[in-house]
């Protein structure tokens, strides 16, 4: 343990690295959908919950739970696909507040052209690297963490 935390040098650096290539295999990601794809992990993720989602549509606030964005940033990124003809809003004929986020035809494309390369990368970039061991204690921490960060907020609990 050090003075300032209960947290010991060989976890900071644990820490450190954990954080560290999270970031560059994001980016690494990010840099190789844009070469290949001409779409960002944002564009990526979008299309995704929405390729995965039912008619291929999510109301604004589903979408940005299923992705865990802010409503702001959602409302940006969003603004910059319509703009590119991957996704369009649709006005909601029950609510006539409310909207759709839908994927478009020349989204579905973008989309199902990337993803073949995208899951190439994360193959080669972070799954070839790991054994069957790591690869299941990775899946072990990541379900108990996860566990830990959704489960106070679902509840309205902190």
């Amino acid at each position: 343990m050090s003075e300032v935390s209960e947290i010991d040098a060989a976890e900071w650096a644990m820490w450190a690295d954990f954080v560290r290539v999270q970031h560059e295999l994001a980016r690494e990601l990010d840099r190789r959908l844009q070469r290949d794809a001409g779409i960002s992990q944002g564009d990526y993720g979008v299309m995704l919950a929405l390729f995965q989602a039912p008619e291929r549509r999510l109301r604004p606030s589903a979408l940005g739970d299923a992705i865990g964005w802010e409503k702001s940033r959602l409302s940006h990124q969003l603004t910059r696909m319509v703009a590119r003809g991957l996704v369009e809003r649709e006005e909601c004929d029950t609510d006539g507040r409310g909207s759709w986020v839908v994927l478009t035809r020349e989204g579905r494309r973008a989309l199902l052209r990337a993803m073949r390369d995208h899951a190439r990368d994360i193959r080669s970039l972070f799954l070839d690297l790991l054994e069957p061991d790591e690869k299941r204690a990775i899946a072990e921490a990541s379900t108990r963490v996860l566990a830990r960060l959704v489960a106070p907020s679902e509840s309205g609990a902190d």
